[in-house]
């Protein structure tokens, strides 16, 4: 690992760089096939599966082209994305975008965790009687759920690059297995041909331009993150198109599964709710059982891996002489404070919906 003295640029040497493709692939799988990119996907069916699954390719073509080319400069220059802005705004000036990295990162890893200790709220209650989040009482299952995850998390960030690079590779087979079944209970439930003819009222109907608002907003902060991650990967392809492939498939994948599942749900209840996009609501108005939660659960560890390192690159770059592995450290630590906000102030689910 080279490093640069000047205002304490850290280097990534190509002989330190150790992630294959795959490794690169599996991350950026894992960064987008979690509750959130399945969240937005159920806001979206808003407008109608043939709509949302249109406007969902092309801005996911799109937004993963600028992520390639931002991922590549990593690989060149073996620097993390924030340090990479020190070219155009200086040292001091790379502040700002530094910190607008940190605060969106521990956002998303924060809703991720928020999303999954509402899926362990519904476990606790299938397995001990709590009450679920929502129910009186029901803040202790989310509580307990919170500090689950926030140790998960820390578990999965604990070695820095490392222990990102193990917890994808296992999480994203893991994932595959566990989504596969679920996306075949889903239509054991509701035929796909009742799914695609599908219109919700004119009163929640989405137009695609907000769709394409939603999934901007959505899909483009990856961008800004694209370096953190390439400058570990030992090739050109493994910097480039497997953050293309990788980012769009987990995309893909997973805004299409919220997409069938928040309709599903509002065939067999008779009326839409975008805030039956939340992943637990639909697992359970569906009767998806524990296995569906889990699925929710692990896919909110690999996400937020992603996220939390992300975030943690950025604090290194406002923070001379901190390291990777104890930025992402620090920032899991202030991510799980971040979580029980919404706990306190509003209601998630809402907060997220008012984008559109």
């Amino acid at each position: 690992m080279e490093n640069n003295q000047f205002g304490q640029l850290e280097i990534i040497g190509k002989e330190h760089r150790h992630q294959s493709f795959w490794d690169m692939f599996a991350t950026w799988v894992g960064a987008n096939a979690n509750n959130g990119t399945w969240y937005v996907g159920g806001v979206i069916a808003a407008c109608g599966f043939a709509t949302a699954s249109v406007t969902m390719i092309a801005v996911g073509v799109i937004s993963y082209i600028l992520l390639a080319l931002a991922a590549k400069m990593g690989y060149d220059t073996g620097v993390s994305s924030m340090a990479l802005t020190r070219a155009s705004f200086g040292l001091r000036g790379s502040f700002l975008p530094s910190i607008i990295n940190l605060v969106q990162f521990i956002g998303w890893a924060a809703v991720n965790t928020f999303i999954a200790a509402t899926s362990i709220s519904y476990i606790l209650h299938d397995l001990l009687g709590w009450p679920v989040y929502g129910q009186p009482g029901g803040i202790k299952g989310l509580f307990f759920g919170i500090i689950i995850m926030s140790v998960l998390h820390i578990l999965s960030t604990s070695m820095g690059e490392f222990s990102v690079r193990i917890i994808e590779r296992v999480g994203i087979v893991l994932v595959f297995v566990l989504v596969v079944w679920e996306s075949y209970v889903v239509f054991k439930h509701v035929s796909i041909s009742e799914i695609m003819a599908y219109r919700p009222a004119a009163s929640v109907r989405m137009t695609s331009g907000q769709a394409i608002d939603v999934l901007a907003a959505f899909n483009l902060a990856w961008v800004t993150a694209g370096s953190d991650f390439t400058r570990f990967s030992k090739k050109k392809t493994s910097a480039t198109w497997a953050p293309f492939l990788g980012a769009n498939l987990g995309f893909f994948w997973f805004t299409t599964v919220g997409t069938i599942s928040t309709i599903a749900t509002a065939i067999t209840l008779g009326h839409f709710d975008a805030n039956n996009s939340d992943p637990s609501t639909i697992a359970s108005k569906l009767g998806l059982g524990i296995l569906a939660m889990l699925v929710i659960i692990i896919t909110s560890t690999t996400a937020n891996a992603v996220n939390l390192m992300a975030a943690g690159s950025a604090l290194t770059n406002m923070i001379k002489r901190l390291r990777l592995t104890p930025s992402i450290i620090l920032v899991t630590i202030i991510a799980t404070f971040v979580t029980f906000i919404p706990a306190f102030l509003f209601d998630i689910s809402g907060g997220i919906y008012c984008i559109s």
